[in-house]
């Protein structure tokens, strides 16, 4: 067998991914670039949609932890949950397309 030998499962995934790249750049060429102002508000949405769930978790954690006298606990718990949650939904909301 040959060292350059790929699975045919391994050759039809590059074939796929050189497929979706040559549909991107000629989805771009047809559309061009994003005017500065909607790359803009791109940013600013993915960065609210970071820092939103980041803050709800903060004060929710924050009121649990003076109800339950738990010290920290639960804002930190809750903070890194917003965290992850944000971030998640960005990665969704940038590979759905």
């Amino acid at each position: 067998m040959e060292a350059n030998h790929k699975p045919d499962r391994e050759q039809q995934e590059l074939e796929q991914a050189v497929e979706r790249a040559k549909l991107r750049r000629e989805h771009w060429r047809e559309t061009g670039e994003w005017p500065l102002g909607r790359a803009l508000a791109m940013m600013g949405r993915f960065g609210w949609s970071i820092v939103v769930p980041i803050l709800l978790g903060a004060f929710v954690g924050r009121w649990l932890d003076r109800t339950f006298n738990t010290g920290v606990m639960w804002s930190a718990a809750l903070v890194m949950a917003g965290a992850a949650f944000g971030f998640w939904a960005v990665w969704k909301a940038m590979h759905s397309a």
